[in-house]
């Protein structure tokens, strides 16, 4: 019945994301981790997108090897802000690595031993990257852009190097500003500033970064 419904949800997603095509195409796929390691998602073609996680515990039998009874008891685990904090980490590239800790994702049942549990698709999206300080554009030979995520800030210290790259750990997602902006046209120009978007990590250099797509109406 889950699996059931899990299908249902994902082609119902593909369809709204990608078109009839891609949803005849591409699956969801499963990513569990126990506490304590990381979770590394990646993408062989396409960016990720983080479609439900859940860092806690939903049965007795996951993760449970040499496991005390009373770290498994609680099957009602859940930490609410799992689907935010993988997406903010891992949506619009092709492979991120999240250490699965109470420091990353807050302690949401003090006692039990907890996991990751994570399905996510791997779509067929553009992306663009623009430096602090520098403008860009993104855009669509036919059809019109459809902004899937954007995010100023830092995910990770290569790109855009530069000596103030310090922290892979600054999410300032930007996808609601932007589809306000670009969607539905065939161009836009884009500066990845902070009188544009704001300072969301003093100091550090940032990027801006975007995952789009080119919609056909017919």
């Amino acid at each position: 019945m889950q699996q059931k419904l899990l299908s249902r949800i994902t082609c119902m997603l593909l369809l709204v994301l990608c078109g009839a095509h891609a949803a005849s195409v591409v699956a969801a796929k499963r990513y569990l981790t126990c506490e304590g390691h990381s979770a590394h998602l990646s993408c062989d073609y396409g960016y990720i997108k983080v479609l439900r996680a859940n860092y806690g515990r939903t049965d007795k039998t996951t993760c449970s090897e040499k496991r005390p009874h009373h770290q498994l008891s609680n099957v009602h685990c859940f930490q609410e802000r799992s689907l935010k904090i993988m997406s903010d980490r891992c949506n619009g590239l092709q492979s991120c690595a999240v250490p699965v800790v109470n420091s990353v994702f807050s302690d949401p049942c003090v006692g039990i031993y907890k996991y990751l549990d994570v399905f996510y698709f791997c779509l067929p999206y553009k992306r663009s990257v623009i430096c602090e300080y520098q403008e860009g554009v993104i855009s669509c030979a036919s059809g019109v852009i459809f902004i899937h995520y954007a995010n100023y800030g830092r995910r990770d210290r290569t790109t855009c190097p530069h000596k103030l790259a310090t922290t892979s750990d600054c999410y300032f997602p930007q996808t609601s500003s932007l589809r306000s902006r670009c969607n539905g046209k065939t161009s836009c120009k884009l500066k990845a500033s902070n009188d544009v978007f704001s300072d969301p990590c003093y100091g550090v250099h940032k990027y801006l970064e975007v995952t789009y797509s080119c919609r056909y109406f017919e």
